[in-house]
């Protein structure tokens, strides 16, 4: 009988690229479920996999998500890293196994715990020498501050982990690429820096703009799911889990200055914006343009991901984050509208 998964986020950036990389290794090998909020994200989900079960219903859903959970050999859950109640229903209904035969939940978690230092010290744009890991030091990262952003709902996946239930955490950093879901396929840190590059007019940091973050392509990311979803369909496999099983997914690190000038870089040469130039703005404004903007661009966030890499064999190989800038430099522009306008200004 196909191990049957139940995918939360399927229509999201991370869920929806996970999705697409884990049918086209295994087209016919999973009885595959997937949460979907309405007819809309249904239909977009159908479109593009005929013989996914659609199950109605939003994070909300603590009974429907329990039932299904329930049902399912594995659980990859994507959909939101800060929903407690989503996370309690998905475990409440995974310990319903037996434990010769315990439930798997893959729970997508993200760097952004590893900023409450900076947040703390309302620091930002500075940077800092404090590199986690997660194979070593897996201990430190399974017992962060109670405050740590994220940190809440990884205590729940955590301590859900026993004889019926299996647990494994997945900490991307700053994703970049675009997905191959059927819905939502942009990220968000980079697309949100070069879409308020683009308003402004020029380019825009925190600070001394000195803050390191890691990154990770997202098909390469994707890679980590599958791999992860075939340990758990053999048993296990040769990936930790429960208190040990806690992955970085990162593929290099960056400073956001650096990041910034490539922006304004990429945008002043597609002729988006007259210069080069990058300002450095206040917290105010910058939480201004974006949520939590001080955070996203200002605030470190570094690891290093051994555990897939030594356990798993995960060898990420997409291109890297500064080859992607134009790419998401010229994506924002057209979203935004002005291809067509400086298209049109250019014609005279």
């Amino acid at each position: 009988m196909a191990p049957k998964l139940f995918v939360t986020g399927a229509t999201g950036y991370i869920g929806g690229d996970a999705l697409y990389a884990l049918i086209q290794k295994h087209p016919n090998d999973y009885d595959i479920a997937v949460l979907v909020r309405n007819s809309d994200k249904g239909a977009q989900v159908a479109s593009q996999y005929s013989s996914i079960r659609l199950v109605y219903g939003d994070l909300d859903s603590a009974d429907i998500l329990e039932q299904e959970a329930k049902k399912a050999d594995i659980v990859l859950h994507c959909a939101d890293a800060d929903h407690a109640g989503a996370a309690e229903a998905l475990t409440r209904g995974l310990a319903a196994h037996p434990p010769d035969s315990p439930g798997y939940i893959i729970h997508t978690s993200g760097t952004g715990i590893l900023l409450f230092a900076d947040m703390e010290r309302q620091i930002f744009g500075e940077a800092s020498e404090k590199i986690y890991n997660d194979l070593d030091g897996v201990g430190e990262v399974t017992s962060l501050p109670d405050f740590a952003p994220h940190r809440n709902v990884d205590k729940i996946i955590l301590a859900s982990s026993d004889a019926h239930v299996k647990t494994a955490i997945v900490c991307p950093p700053t994703i970049y690429g675009q997905g191959r879901g059927p819905g939502n396929q942009r990220s968000h840190q980079v697309p949100e820096l070069a879409k308020a590059t683009l308003q402004k007019g020029f380019g825009i940091q925190v600070g001394a703009g000195k803050t390191y973050w890691t990154n990770v392509h997202v098909q390469d990311l994707s890679d980590a799911y599958v791999l992860l979803v075939e340990a758990a369909t053999t048993g296990g496999g040769k990936a930790s889990w429960d208190n040990e099983g806690y992955y970085f997914t990162e593929n290099g690190e960056h400073q956001w200055g650096d990041i910034s000038k490539l922006v304004a870089a990429a945008a002043h040469k597609q002729g988006f914006i007259s210069s080069d130039k990058v300002e450095t703005l206040s917290d105010k404004e910058i939480n201004e343009l974006t949520k939590f903007g001080t955070g996203l661009w200002g605030a470190n966030s570094r690891c290093r991901a051994l555990r897939a890499r030594k356990l798993l064999g995960w060898s990420p190989k997409g291109k890297s984050i500064e080859e992607d800038i134009p790419n998401t430099v010229a994506h924002e522009a057209d979203l935004n509208g002005l291809v067509q306008h400086h298209a049109a200004k250019v014609a005279g």
